[in-house]
């Protein structure tokens, strides 16, 4: 009997507006057998939104419901009653399809991810060139107010004391080199090269 191909887990994260997921959208479109871990929370769907694709929207009781059962991989209540995590379920379906999981999560949640699975993940950490040109970038997306951009700032310098705690750090200062690498590690990473 022939045992069933489980797939690899990569990891990305980086501070708000370094570009992980800018970087993740363009290795998902390059690597047919790359397949998203589709995040769950516990908010109200945003206009656009679909339940299963943006995200698997629960309230925050079933959230916390499923924490008391072991159902995350990874999980952090961001605010009061907002919740936001991986789903065990989700990560053995990809794996289970033969697909290699990709999960674009903050910085504590790819810690937490990468300590639970060790060798069978790699963690990317994407570096923004510096917190002057990651405040551009974000100014720049022109979503932020004054308090917003300060807020991601704070915890984007805080973001940046985790990067050791990733196997690769990736420093996003030319988005096309930025791809070409990550193309390349992934490739060499999925295919037992690393």
């Amino acid at each position: 009997m022939s045992e069933r191909k489980t797939g690899k887990l990569l990891i990305f994260s980086a501070p708000s507006g370094a570009g992980k997921t800018t970087l993740v959208r363009y290795l998902m479109d390059e690597i047919p057998s790359l397949e998203f871990s589709v995040s769950a929370a516990s908010r109200k769907a945003r206009k656009g939104e679909r339940h299963g694709h943006d995200y698997y929207f629960l309230t925050a009781e079933d959230f916390r419901k499923k924490i008391a059962n072991d159902e995350f991989v990874e999980w952090e209540e961001v605010y009061e009653d907002h919740y936001y995590g991986t789903l065990l379920s989700e990560v053995e379906r990809i794996r289970n399809n033969g697909n290699h999981v990709v999960f674009d999560v903050d910085v504590k949640g790819g810690v937490n991810i990468k300590k639970q699975f060790g060798d069978q993940a790699l963690a990317v950490f994407v570096k923004p060139p510096s917190v002057e040109v990651l405040k551009e970038r974000l100014i720049g997306r022109n979503t932020e107010t004054k308090e917003t951009l300060k807020k991601r700032l704070d915890r984007a310098v805080y973001e940046l004391g985790f990067e050791d705690k990733f196997d690769v750090v990736l420093i996003n200062d030319n988005l096309e080199k930025a791809k070409e690498e990550s193309l390349i590690l992934v490739n060499n990473y999925i295919n037992n090269k690393h």
